[in-house]
Formats: structure tokens, sequence, C-alpha cells
């Protein structure tokens, strides 16, 4: 799906609300703030996953009227699916936790909800200046593909050439970062519903900040701070993922199974606020 993003100041990106509606009601309000409007503000999907609020969450982001991707959780929730598509190795803690809160979040979710996720796009396009820009959920051709900051350039190369885009936005793994290769980037913003696995509470979102003056843009990793305890109480009140709202409190994942070496080895160490400045001319 192309889109077209006209007009002055920065484009905000954003994955993983999660059904945490404490933390998206707080992205819609950062928006607010910056004085970004919905058309230039872009989900990179999984509004509804581990938390306690999935029609609700559902109900905030349509209403926002922002642009959105079909996540892998859209696509299996929207088809019924038995699980969450993420392809975790059976009887792991990640396989036996996202069999619970992927019942309880199937069994809440409203048919209107499902038919709307049904029709997301599963990628957009767009322009920023001179150059192309793709959003995906996870890869490309694999919406549930887990691509970390450590994970590969050749891989990360590969899923760009693929996309054909200067600028690839992606989400899914839930641990922000933007990385330059050439003249070309990779940014996932992070996500919203969930912490980094970095012992704070925080969300994370993207800016991507055009400055003509220069000829540059200027990407951005930013901290999201909410009420991050209010989510964990009314997680824990329903009692089915008990292990979700401790990571709620603690900033802490209740399983590193999906995660590399090197991302294990970050657990607890808390991230940083990036800006990276790239050129809006290819040559």
């Amino acid at each position: 799906m192309r889109i077209d993003i006209t007009g002055p100041g920065p484009l905000l990106c954003f994955g993983g609300p999660y059904s945490n509606l404490e933390g998206t009601e707080a992205m819609r309000r950062e928006a607010q703030r910056l004085a970004i409007p919905p058309n230039r503000v872009i989900c990179t999907g999984d509004i509804v996953a581990y938390c306690a609020n999935p029609n609700e969450t559902v109900e905030l982001v349509r209403d926002w009227g922002c642009h959105v991707i079909k996540g892998n959780c859209e696509q299996q929730l929207a088809e019924l699916a038995e699980d969450c598509g993420c392809g975790f190795d059976d009887g792991t803690a990640c396989d036996l936790l996202s069999a619970r809160w992927y019942a309880f979040a199937d069994n809440a979710l409203r048919d209107d909800h499902r038919q709307w996720m049904s029709a997301l796009p599963a990628s957009i396009d767009f322009e920023l200046g001179t150059l192309t820009a793709r959003v995906i959920h996870g890869g490309v051709r694999d919406v549930s593909r887990f691509v970390f900051p450590s994970t590969a350039n050749d891989v990360k190369q590969a899923e760009i050439d693929s996309a054909a885009a200067d600028i690839l936005i992606a989400g899914h793994c839930g641990i922000p970062f933007v990385e330059k290769f050439g003249t070309r980037v990779w940014f996932n913003p992070g996500v919203i519903g969930m912490p980094a696995n970095d012992a704070t509470p925080d969300g994370w979102y993207g800016l991507i900040t055009p400055q003509p003056e220069t000829g540059t843009a200027v990407f951005s990793l930013r901290r999201l701070c909410y009420d991050a305890q209010a989510a964990a109480r009314r997680l824990a009140r329903l009692g089915h993922v008990d292990s979700y709202a401790e990571a709620l409190r603690t900033g802490l994942w209740p399983s590193l199974d999906v995660l590399p070496q090197a991302e294990r080895q970050q657990t607890g160490i808390p991230l940083r606020e990036i800006d990276l400045t790239i050129s809006l001319d290819p040559t």
C-alpha cells in the first residue's frame, strides 16, 4: 500500500501496542504533545497481544486514524488461527506463555475488530524527500521473522534489497535499533506495550525528522514513559499471564528464548536514546 506523507515536521513510528491501553494512550498523547498529525504516524503492527485490553486498544488506534500495517498477531487473529504465528519451539517458555495470552485475546476480540485487522495492508510504501521507504512488521516475506540489533548484516542487507527501499522500517523483535548501510537505513522504533528487557518499564518509539535546510533526516529512538504499573495491575487482575505483568513492573522479559546471545547479554542494561543523521540525497 502506498501512502502520501507530505508536509513539514517529524514522522512518528511505533510498534507493539500489545493490548496495553495505558501505553497506547500515552503514545497518542505524546504525538499530540509533539503536534504530529495522524497522517504522519505509523504503527508497525501487533496491536493485540500480551496485555489486558485488546478491544479498547484496537478502538483507540482506529479512532486515532494513524497508518497501521498487519503484524503476525493481526494476521493470526483475523484468520482465527490457533496461535500467534511466531513459530516458537514447542514447549519453550515463549511457546507456553504465548498460548495463554493468545487464547485470552482470541476469546475476547470482537468480530468487527477481526474484520478491521483482516483489511490492514501487509506493508506501506512512501517517499521521504528523494528516498523511498517501506514499512514491514518482521521480514519482507516472513511477517514473523525476528531481526535483532545483532542479526548479521548480510541478513539485514538482504531484507533491504528485497524491500527495494532506501529506508526499511520494521518491528516485531521488541528491541529498538537504527543502523545505516551505506546510504540505506534499517529503523526499528521498538514497541510501546512491553519494555525492551532493559530493566526499565518504558516503551520505545521512533521519530524521523527531515531537515530540509541541510538535506538530511534525523532518525531518533525515544523512551515512552507511562504508567506501566497501572497496566501491570490491570493485567495481574486477569491472572492469565502473571509473567508479563511482572515484566511490565520490572522491565525484564519473562523468557529470553528468542534472543540471540548478544541481546541476552544486554539483559537489564538500560538502552540509550539515539539520534542518527542521514542524507536525503542517495547519491
